[in-house]
């Protein structure tokens, strides 16, 4: 079907949604590639927790902010939702402080300590 895709797997309670290494660049091409499946993944997610681990992404742009976004937007609306974000590069980081959508996300340093965090525990 596609070349890449995300691995997404459940722990602790929580859809896990990692962009491996050949998501360094989350460009256009790249997010056509994968936006439906990341929306799907998260549509699916039961409980509504719902980590994405991006510790390998160097770049992205607005329209992978968008796609965060409709994500964070439907687990939000689910009561019992929770939706964090790990392993950001510092630049990804500072896009998001930015447009200070790290005060609307639960930005964690570690992929392990996300999932501790937003799990049943």
């Amino acid at each position: 079907m596609t070349e890449k895709s995300p691995t997404i797997e459940k722990q602790g309670g929580v859809t896990c949604i990692r962009l491996g290494p050949e998501f360094e660049n989350l460009d256009e091409y790249t997010l056509d590639m994968i936006r439906t499946q990341l929306l799907e993944a998260a549509a699916a997610a039961d409980p509504p927790r719902v980590l994405i681990d991006l510790q390998y992404t160097s770049f992205f742009g607005s329209s992978f902010i968008e796609v965060l976004f409709r994500i964070w937007n439907r687990i939000n609306a689910i009561p019992g939702g929770k939706f964090g974000i790990s392993g950001l590069t510092d630049y990804c980081k500072e896009v998001l402080e930015v447009t200070h959508l790290d005060k609307l996300w639960e930005l964690y340093p570690t992929f392990e300590e996300a999932v501790r965090e937003l799990s049943d525990g």
